[in-house]
């Protein structure tokens, strides 16, 4: 780290991303790739992990709402894109025109991308969903028929896929997952009954892993793809991000000097410490506090007292680490540093929340393996 070194940083390692996306494509049974770079790329920054997706062999990119969608357009970014949830005052017709693919759950969604489709003079590319057992967003089965029917009879409507989003895959063998295979073919059946000739997705990063009988045409990868693996398995995944800051203080305390809010930690020995200064403003957890590590100088340092909005202090014992020293607060762990699913773990999350939490104002972005 340098005196210029920002305060907190998330470094985002392009290559790794290849290298993710290569290897899920390998997995994938021959099934098209679509890569979810959905809120901000999960908080690694939606247009670079983008490029480097489709340059691993991505063929689709997958994003939530129609703006991120549009702001992969306007970024250059021409490959086959799909935007799958939006409120209901949003104009489909930007999207229809900027060939970026739709979702539809219901006739009344279903009619709002005919009217856009209309006055942009284009056909809108559709992708039907149907609930099969998560609840949330989709089709119910009993609405099913009125909604393909209606797409099979609409001239403003390709309805080019059918797809469904699992509940449990990152379970393996959880009962749910077959039962919703099931409801996904009875409604891909009837579908094709109305007269519509889709492709069909419904796997995601755990059935990517784990299901390749559910891969059917297009998988999904989210989560993977950052090298973060929902599913206990050997994948050689890459952690795409590493979180780190600097030490931009040092002192020794005395043995009975307490440290930070509420005096919660009190030095049982003579002891140095070294301020950070970043805290739960930039995504560190303040009910991390006295539970978790940082890596200092090579090594695990503990952090003492309570996290703070700027700045957490770390125990360093009769080490003293130079100010400017670099501070990983989460990486790969391949030198032993802690990692997002360490965080994850004693926090009782998934690392899905951690990464997506280091998209903060304070924390500034550092590509590496960026092509040109």
């Amino acid at each position: 780290m340098t005196a210029s070194s920002p305060r907190a940083e998330a470094v985002i390692d392009l290559d790794a991303v290849r290298h993710n996306v290569s290897l899920l494509t390998s997995r994938a049974s021959g099934a098209a790739v679509m890569a979810v770079v959905k809120a901000d790329a999960y908080g690694h920054g939606a247009v670079p992990v983008a490029r480097a997706a489709v340059e691993a062999g991505a063929t689709w990119l997958g994003t939530c709402s129609l703006a991120e969608a549009l702001a992969l357009r306007a970024a250059g970014l021409t490959t086959r894109l799909f935007s799958w949830l939006d409120v209901p005052e949003v104009d489909f017709a930007a999207g229809i025109e900027a060939d970026v693919d739709l979702g539809a759950s219901s006739l009344a969604e279903l009619r709002r991308i005919a009217d856009a489709a209309s006055r942009a003079g284009k056909r809108a590319r559709v992708h039907l969903k149907i609930d099969t057992g998560l609840s949330r967003n989709g089709c119910p089965p009993a609405a099913w028929p009125a909604l393909v029917e209606a797409a099979a009879a609409s001239p403003e409507i390709d309805a080019v896929a059918v797809w469904s989003h699992l509940a449990c895959a990152d379970e393996p063998g959880h009962a749910s997952i077959d039962s919703q295979a099931k409801r996904f073919t009875d409604a891909y059946d009837r579908a094709r009954a109305a007269g519509l000739d889709p492709i069909r997705h419904l796997a995601n990063s755990a059935a990517l892993l784990t299901r390749p009988d559910l891969h059917f045409d297009l998988v999904r990868p989210g989560i993977a793809m950052y090298g973060l693996n929902p599913v206990d398995t050997a994948d050689d995944l890459r952690p795409v991000m590493t979180f780190r800051s600097s030490v931009v203080l040092i002192k020794r305390l005395p043995a009975g000097e307490s440290v930070s809010y509420g005096q919660a930690w009190t030095t049982p020995r003579d002891t140095t410490v070294a301020l950070v200064p970043v805290g739960y403003a930039d995504g560190v957890p303040r009910s991390l506090s006295g539970r978790m590590d940082v890596w200092v100088g090579g090594r695990r340092r503990p952090v003492v007292g309570r996290v703070c909005m700027d700045q957490l202090v770390v125990d360093c014992g009769d080490d003293a680490p130079a100010v400017g020293d670099e501070v990983v607060l989460f990486g790969a762990g391949d030198a032993g540093e802690p990692t997002a699913r360490e965080w994850a773990d004693k926090l009782g999350t998934i690392d899905y929340e951690i990464v997506t939490s280091m998209y903060r104002p304070r924390v500034q972005r550092r590509y590496v393996g960026e092509r040109l």
